[in-house]
């Protein structure tokens, strides 16, 4: 179909000069096609289909300069659609190492020997992140998660406000959590191992 193809090169160009109308034609054309690729990769989750989507539609309009006449326009698109997903497994899985090993901190991993080092491995790791935090935030750090104080307890112990405490653990999480995405490729296989212990 020459034709088709013609026209489909001229919404391409006119897509690279940042032509409103033909990112709008390549909507209509791929929005379809490009979420039941997500479908597929995400194991039907409609959701995250639909989010991803216009997802890298925005991501399309911010990089249409780079866009290549010259190259399947679908496939640049899963490409796109294919790495916004897989960064958004990679933020759930921080976030899961964030909420089981630094907010829940307290609970018992397993009764599995194999599973309790797994998850001691992981507490040295958030104490190791605790050590560079600055001496005053790792206090309140410390009293918080590992000696499970409350605000209120906290401020009275270093006899400062709450609102302090409550400012410095918001610090102090925020560098953790910043620390664990950055690290995020050295902690996944704890955090499968650990995942893998727990249901067997």
């Amino acid at each position: 179909m020459p034709e088709l193809k013609s026209e489909c090169d001229n919404i391409i160009v006119g897509l690279k000069s940042g032509s409103f109308d033909a990112f709008e034609k390549v909507y209509k054309l791929y929005s379809g096609k490009l979420y039941n690729f997500v479908m597929r990769i995400s194991g039907g989750d409609s959701y995250w289909a639909e989010e991803i989507v216009q997802r890298t539609f925005v991501r399309l309009w911010e990089i249409h300069d780079q866009v290549s006449p010259d190259k399947s326009l679908i496939s640049y698109l899963c490409t796109i659609a294919k790495n916004l997903l897989m960064n958004v497994y990679q933020r759930q899985t921080v976030e899961y190492i964030y909420a089981e090993y630094v907010l829940e901190s307290s609970e018992e991993y397993s009764d599995n020997a194999d599973g309790e080092l797994d998850g001691k491995l992981l507490e040295e790791y958030i104490d190791r992140l605790a050590e560079e935090l600055p001496p005053s935030r790792k206090k309140i750090f410390v009293l918080s998660k590992r000696k499970h104080f409350t605000n209120k307890e906290i401020a009275v112990e270093l006899n400062i406000s709450e609102s302090t405490v409550a400012t410095q653990l918001s610090l102090a999480l925020k560098f953790m959590r910043d620390k664990l995405m950055a690290h995020y490729d050295e902690l996944l296989p704890l955090v499968i191992y650990a995942a893998l212990i727990k249901i067997v």
